[in-house]
C-alpha cells in the first residue's frame, strides 16, 4: 500500500482553512488545547484567499456603520495584512495566514489534507476522522475530543450524521416575514471572480466559442465599470445542488466570466480598450449549501430585533443579503435583495449540533435559518463565530463540559474570555475579577476636552465597538440608522484621548486599590474603527482603507511601575501597529502604573481602550 499511516491525537481538531476555520483554530490554541488545523486546499483563508479572493466584510458594511467593524483575532488579522502587505498581493495574505498559523505551538496544520470519513463512538459522539494527504502520500487518523466543522460544506458533520438542512424553508416554519412561500431546495449562487490589468496600449480579446453571450439589457441591474476586480454578481448555480453539481457550476461561471468580459471589450465603449484579463478564478466562490441544526435556530426575527440571548459569544450586522437563486440569468432581477438590520447577538446554542455531542460548527455552517444565513454568511461574522467556538472548544477541554453544557452552565466564564480577548458582545460588559485594575483610580498627563474619565474605573470595561458618544448620550448601533463620517464625533464614551494640543510624550496612571504583584498587561489601543479595513483588490473599494499601520494607533510606548517611590520602566516598544497587546513580565509588585506614549502612528492624541492587569494581589 502506498500510502503511509499516521496515527495523531489532539484536544481540538479544526476540519476547513478558511477564516472561520483559521480563527478557531487560533482561539483555542492560545487558550492551551493541543489543535490539528486540517485544510483541503494549499493555502489558509477559504474565499478570502487568492484562489477566490473575496475581500472580507462584516458588520460595519464597507464602513457603512462606522465603528462596528470586527475586533478580536479578525482585527489581528486585518492589521498585520494593511502594515505587511500595503501593495495588496493576494498572495501574500494566504503567506500571512499561513505563518500566523504555523508560529502558534499548539497548532499542528496538515494543508493539502482531505477528510474522508469519521469513526463514532457512539450514535451521539465521535471519536476520529480519516484523512488522506495524496501529494505526500500519506493517510491519518486523528483523535479528538472536540470536533469544529469549519468545512463550508459540512463534510465532518455529514460523516458524523449531524442533522442539517439545505435551501429554503417556508415562511410558516419559523414565521419569518421573508422566507418563501413554499420550502425549496434553492441556495444562493457560487461566484467566480477575476482580475484586468491595464496597459500602455490596445489589447484585443477575442472570445472562445463556449463563453456565454450578454447584451447591455442583458446587464441592465447589473453595473459593470469599474472592472478591475471583477463582479461578484457573476454568480450562478443556486438552482443546483452546489456541493454535486459544483464542477459544473465551475464551467458556467467561466464561461460566465468570459462572456461578460467580451461584453466589457467588445460590446460597446466600456473604457476597456487597453485592458486585458490578468486572473481569472478556478474555485467558485460558494455562499451556500448545508446549514447543521444546533439547540437553537437562528431566524430573521432575532436579527430584526436584535435579541439579546443569554449565551451570546458573537455578532453580526451585515445586511439581509438575499440573490436570486439563477444569479445572473435572472436578468430581469435585481443581483440582490438586502433588508438592513441592526446589530445582533449570536448565541452558542447555535454554533454546536443538536444530536452530536462533541461537534461544533462555525462559518456558513451554523444553524441557521436560510433568511438569518443571509447575514451570517459573510466571512468577518464567520471570523467572530470561528473565536467563539475556538474559544468555547478550549473551555470545554479545560472543565470536561460538553458544548451543550458550557452553554447552560459556565457561559459567562466563556463571555468573559471572549471579552478578555478584545472581541465585542452586545451589552455584555467586562467584570473579570482577576483583572488587578478593577477600582484603579486614573489620572493623565491631559485630556482631549469631553474623554475625561471617571476618577475610579469600576471594574466595567465597555469597549470601542459600537458605543459612541454623540454630544452628552451614549448610543450603540442595535438600530438601523447608519451615519456618515460628517456626523460622528471622535469622542468615544470609554476612551482617553490626550489633547491634540498637547505634545507627545503624554501619560495615562493607575492607583491600584491595594499593593499586587503583576506579571500581565493588557494594552487595547485604537485602531481607527470609524473606517472600513479589510483586503480588497477593488480599487475603488480600497480608496478609503489606509494600507499601513492605522494612524490612531499608538506606535512607541512604555510601561512604568512605581517601586518604593521610583518609577521602573517594564515595557519598551518601537513600532507597534496592533490594535491589543499582551505584555508578560517578570512578576513585579506595585500600586502605581502608568503608561508612557510616545509617538503615535500618525494621530495628535494618544489614544487608550482598556488597560487590565493580572497577577496577585499582595
Amino acid at each position: 500500500m502506498a500510502l503511509e499511516h499516521h496515527k495523531l491525537e489532539c484536544d481540538v481538531l479544526v476540519a476547513g482553512g478558511g477564516m472561520s476555520g483559521v480563527c478557531a483554530a487560533l482561539a483555542a490554541a492560545q487558550h492551551g488545547a493541543r489543535v490539528i488545523l486540517l485544510q483541503d486546499r494549499a493555502v489558509l483563508g477559504g474565499n478570502a484567499s487568492s484562489e477566490v479572493r473575496m475581500h472580507i466584510v462584516g458588520a460595519d458594511m464597507h464602513g457603512k456603520r462606522p465603528f462596528a467593524r470586527e475586533s478580536g483575532l479578525i482585527e489581528a488579522i486585518r492589521l498585520e495584512d494593511a502594515y505587511r502587505n500595503p501593495a495588496r498581493s493576494a498572495s501574500l495574505f494566504d503567506l500571512l495566514l499561513w505563518e500566523r498559523v504555523k508560529k502558534e505551538p499548539n497548532i499542528t496544520l496538515l494543508l493539502n489534507t482531505h477528510l474522508d470519513k469519521v469513526q463514532m463512538a457512539g450514535p451521539d459522539r465521535i471519536a476520529s476522522l480519516h484523512a488522506n494527504r495524496h501529494s505526500t502520500e500519506d493517510e491519518f487518523t486523528i483523535e479528538a475530543a472536540i470536533f469544529l466543522d469549519c468545512t463550508g460544506d459540512g463534510r465532518l458533520g455529514i460523516e458524523a450524521g449531524a442533522e442539517y438542512v439545505m435551501g429554503r424553508e417556508a415562511r410558516e416554519t419559523y414565521n419569518e416575514l421573508d422566507a418563501a412561500d413554499v420550502a425549496d431546495g434553492k441556495v444562493l449562487g457560487s461566484s467566480i471572480l477575476f482580475m484586468a490589468r491595464e496597459h500602455d496600449r490596445p489589447v484585443p480579446f477575442k472570445a472562445p466559442p463556449w463563453a456565454k453571450k450578454f447584451s447591455e439589457e442583458d446587464l441592465t441591474y447589473r453595473p459593470h465599470v469599474p472592472f478591475e476586480y471583477g463582479f461578484w454578481w457573476a454568480e450562478w448555480g443556486g438552482d443546483l445542488d452546489t456541493i454535486k453539481d459544483n464542477e459544473k457550476i465551475r464551467d458556467e461561471l467561466w464561461a460566465i466570466v468570459l462572456g461578460i468580459w467580451d461584453h466589457i471589450k467588445n460590446g460597446g465603449d466600456h473604457g476597456a480598450d487597453n485592458w486585458s484579463l490578468e486572473w481569472v478564478g478556478t474555485i467558485p466562490g460558494k455562499r451556500e449549501s448545508r446549514r447543521f441544526l444546533g439547540d437553537y435556530v437562528l431566524r430573521q426575527q432575532d436579527l430584526e430585533e436584535s435579541t439579546l440571548f443569554p449565551d451570546r459569544v458573537a455578532y453580526g450586522g451585515w445586511p439581509i443579503d438575499r440573490h436570486p437563486a439563477s444569479g445572473i440569468k435572472q436578468a430581469d432581477k435585481p443581483p440582490a435583495d438586502q433588508i438592513v438590520v441592526p446589530l445582533y447577538s449570536i448565541p452558542l446554542r447555535s454554533l454546536y449540533s443538536r444530536n452530536i455531542t462533541n461537534l461544533m460548527m462555525g462559518g456558513r455552517l451554523i444553524s441557521a435559518s436560510h433568511v438569518a444565513f443571509a447575514s451570517t454568511r459573510v466571512m468577518a461574522t464567520c471570523s467572530v463565530i470561528g473565536q467563539a467556538i475556538g474559544t468555547a472548544a478550549a473551555l470545554c477541554m479545560q472543565t470536561g463540559l460538553t458544548p451543550r453544557q458550557l452553554a447552560a452552565e459556565r457561559i459567562g466564564e466563556l463571555q468573559q474570555l471572549l471579552l478578555k480577548d478584545d472581541t465585542y458582545l452586545i451589552d455584555v460588559p467586562a467584570v473579570d475579577p482577576a483583572n488587578l485594575a478593577n477600582g484603579a483610580s486614573v489620572s493623565a498627563s491631559s485630556y482631549l476636552p469631553g474623554s475625561e474619565p471617571e476618577l475610579v474605573l469600576n471594574g466595567i470595561t465597555r469597549q470601542i465597538s459600537p458605543q459612541l458618544k454623540f454630544g452628552n448620550r451614549s448610543e450603540d448601533f442595535r438600530d438601523q440608522k447608519l451615519f456618515d463620517d460628517a456626523s460622528l464625533s471622535r469622542v468615544a464614551t470609554n476612551q482617553w484621548a490626550s489633547d491634540p494640543a498637547e505634545a507627545l510624550p503624554q501619560y495615562l496612571q493607575l492607583s491600584l486599590r491595594k499593593k499586587s504583584l503583576i506579571n500581565e498587561i493588557h494594552l487595547t489601543f485604537d485602531s481607527g474603527f470609524q473606517r472600513e479595513l479589510t483586503l480588497t483588490q477593488s480599487n475603488k473599494q480600497n480608496s478609503k482603507i489606509i494600507r499601513g499601520p492605522q494612524p490612531e494607533t499608538i506606535r512607541d510606548y512604555s510601561v512604568e511601575v512605581c517601586v518604593e517611590g521610583q518609577w521602573t520602566p517594564v515595557v519598551e516598544v518601537v513600532g507597534n501597529y496592533q490594535r491589543k497587546v499582551v505584555h508578560k513580565i517578570e512578576p513585579i509588585a506595585t500600586g502605581e502604573l502608568r503608561l508612557i506614549v510616545k509617538a503615535t502612528n500618525g494621530d495628535a492624541s494618544a489614544r487608550l481602550f482598556e488597560i487590565r492587569l493580572y497577577g496577585l494581589e499582595e
